[in-house]
């Protein structure tokens, strides 16, 4: 049985096509702007979809309370799936005082849930932070996939070596050569980007990472690749957080911007449901 949370409303004609038995639930703010649910099916097991992009805490609350009535309507066992989990790149203490935001709340989700499936979270290694099973889903099919005619005999890159992995999935799925950008501080003012040993020349590039915020490194990237030679580039990521204009600016440096639909943009045309469902 699933249940779709708000954050996932944006999911749900996608989610009845595939026949899966949703569970009846009402979902609505109260006049002050508190969140109220009540769940009116029964059962043993149920499934929690419910994505965490802005407005993030509501979002999270949510998925909290739903937990707790579901408990209260008997389900013995609960999962949830969370297509963007919020504060997920809060995952170090940089300045003491500071709390690691992606663990506060994965211990709040453990209260209700026994299993948590993220998709492509930040770091992999903060699923250990869910007291219960947690696992990440990987987003490599979806987007190899959505870009497997487009890209050709092509390349695919990740835009620092933290990305790799990323950029390695979605690789091997189409049979290509992958690398990353190595970043070298060359002044205190200026860092030079450069794709490792591997040559973008007459080639179509496909640059791949988890999350575009600003687009200040794919504009730069694809800057670099056009000098370079590269015949065409595209971008792609799991999750559009997208500061004010980044879907424009990064836009008009690519040939294609396309990011997958755990976030709701108007470049959200890959789509994870099948990955979410298929467990």
């Amino acid at each position: 049985m699933i249940v779709i949370g708000s954050g996932a409303a944006h999911l749900m004609e996608e989610i009845v096509r595939a026949g899966v038995e949703l569970a009846n639930v009402e979902i609505k703010k109260f006049p002050d702007g508190e969140k109220y649910v009540r769940v009116l099916s029964s059962g043993e097991e149920a499934t929690v979809i419910q994505s965490m992009y802005k407005p993030q805490d509501e979002n999270i609350v949510e998925a909290l309370i739903l937990g707790d009535a579901l408990r209260g309507r008997g389900f013995d066992k609960l999962r949830l799936v969370v297509p963007y989990l919020a504060y997920s790149r809060q995952d170090r203490v940089t300045k003491e005082g500071e709390p690691v935001s992606v663990r506060a709340v994965m211990k709040a989700l453990g209260i209700y849930y026994d299993e948590l499936y993220v998709v492509d979270v930040h770091n992999p290694r903060t699923l250990r932070f869910f007291p219960g099973k947690a696992a990440n889903i990987s987003p490599a099919r979806a987007i190899s996939e959505y870009f497997r005619e487009k890209l050709g005999e092509g390349i695919v890159l990740a835009p620092d070596k933290g990305a790799r992995e990323r950029a390695k999935a979605v690789a091997e799925r189409l049979g290509l050569e992958f690398s990353h950008f190595e970043k070298r501080r060359i002044s205190p003012t200026e860092v030079r980007m450069r794709p490792v040993d591997i040559d973008v020349e007459g080639k179509n590039v496909l640059i791949v990472d988890d999350i575009i915020s600003t687009g200040g490194t794919m504009i730069k990237a694809a800057n670099l690749l056009r000098e370079m030679g590269a015949k065409r580039v595209f971008v792609a990521a799991t999750h559009g957080v997208f500061a004010e204009g980044a879907i424009e600016r990064v836009g008009k440096a690519v040939d294609e911007l396309a990011v997958t639909n755990t976030i709701p943009t108007p470049v959200s045309r890959i789509s994870i449901v099948h990955d979410i469902l298929g467990l």
